[in-house]
């Protein structure tokens, strides 16, 4: 049996994302509602965005989007712009709400997956600690929580009091998902299911007074990112991204993404900068070398610095102890020093900001 109409245009409004997003329209709430009697459809959009011709923009792709559609003929689109409320409203709601002694919250991202985000998170993490910061861990990645092996944890969270314990591991406090799912059991899980993951991850936690919680989110701009960027008052963004030319193509939108939901971008890590070999210690470019450092110089934003490609650092997440902590005196922890004093800088240098919703 053919689809009645009306189901068939929100089928297509499904297909109309915001500028920039890879989420649509209906999933952001945004369709207000949908009518149709006999060919003529009308709907009606209510977007809540600082920014008017990005609603526009929406409003001629629904328009299109209807139009297309076999058995329509003529369609109206209503459009109503909200403005995001005031920062000291959406401070109230964000901050007391969730994780109300986190100083400052640093999202750890990447435009795509294998570039070594979760080291450099993992590690970026405890190097702050190490410099005598209070700091915990938050493994966002919900498809491919990697926390657990690089800590070495494999017990369950304790709750008290209805709140989660994090786990305490190199002066780090650490909650992932994985610690409450079995290893091999995958998450087969639609957009509101991983965004309400996150929010409990983030208020049901016992995160305590942190001077910065570091997050490591899943590759991509998807719902996880929306969900930690509306929710949470974030002080800045660290891309990660390899040198080669298409993985900076997936660390531009990373980036660009951020900006587009009013997040700072701290600056561009490059790892896998290059291989030292350890026996005869030559460098090898392997994916190239500095294209971290020139996108961060295109697109306005701080090089937080260079990490090479090292089977230490591979064997030391494996064992659950992340390079940091298995050669503190060693080139990458080195490396990882100055991403860190970089991060802290370049937070400290601006005001922490409060996020509208676009």
């Amino acid at each position: 049996m053919a689809k009645a109409l009306e189901d068939r245009i929100w089928e297509a409004l499904k297909g109309v994302t915001f500028p920039g997003m890879s989420r649509d329209i209906v999933s952001f709430g945004f369709v207000d509602g949908v009518a149709e009697d006999s060919g003529r459809a009308r709907v009606d959009l209510v977007v809540t965005t600082h920014n008017r011709g990005a609603a526009e923009e929406v409003r001629e792709k629904a328009l299109r989007a209807v139009e297309a559609l076999e058995g329509v003929g003529k369609v109206e689109v209503g459009l109503e712009v909200r403005v995001p409320p005031a920062p000291a409203q959406q401070a109230v709601s964000r901050d007391s709400a969730l994780i109300p002694g986190v100083a400052h919250v640093v999202a750890v991202a990447s435009g795509k997956g294998g570039v070594g985000k979760s080291t450099v998170a993992a590690n970026l993490a405890v190097r702050l600690a190490q410099l005598g910061h209070r700091v915990g861990l938050l493994d966002a990645d919900i498809y491919g929580p990697s926390m657990p092996m690089m800590f070495g944890i494999s017990e369950r969270p304790e709750v008290v009091d209805n709140r989660l314990q994090p786990f305490e591991r190199y002066g780090v406090l650490v909650m992932s998902l994985g610690f409450v799912l079995d290893v091999d059991t995958p998450v087969i899980w639609r957009g509101p299911m991983v965004m309400k993951a996150i929010e409990q991850l983030l208020g049901d936690v016992d995160w305590g007074d942190l001077d910065y919680l570091i997050v490591d989110l899943p590759p991509g701009t998807g719902d996880a990112q929306l969900t930690i960027s509306q929710r949470v008052p974030l002080s800045g963004a660290v891309i990660v991204t390899t040198p080669q030319d298409v993985a900076l193509i997936d660390a531009r939108k990373g980036l660009a993404m951020f900006r587009k939901v009013n997040v700072p971008v701290v600056g561009i890590v490059e790892n896998m900068s290059g291989f030292v070999c350890p026996h005869c210690g030559e460098s090898t470019d392997i994916f190239k070398r500095g294209g971290g450092e020139r996108t961060a110089r295109a697109l306005g934003t701080a090089f937080l610095g260079a990490v090479p490609l090292d089977p230490a650092i591979v064997e030391g997440g494996d064992a659950g102890a992340p390079v940091v902590v298995a050669q503190p005196d060693g080139p990458h922890a080195e490396a990882f020093r100055r991403i860190a004093e970089a991060v802290v800088a370049e937070v400290g240098s601006r005001a922490r900001p409060e996020l509208s919703i676009f």
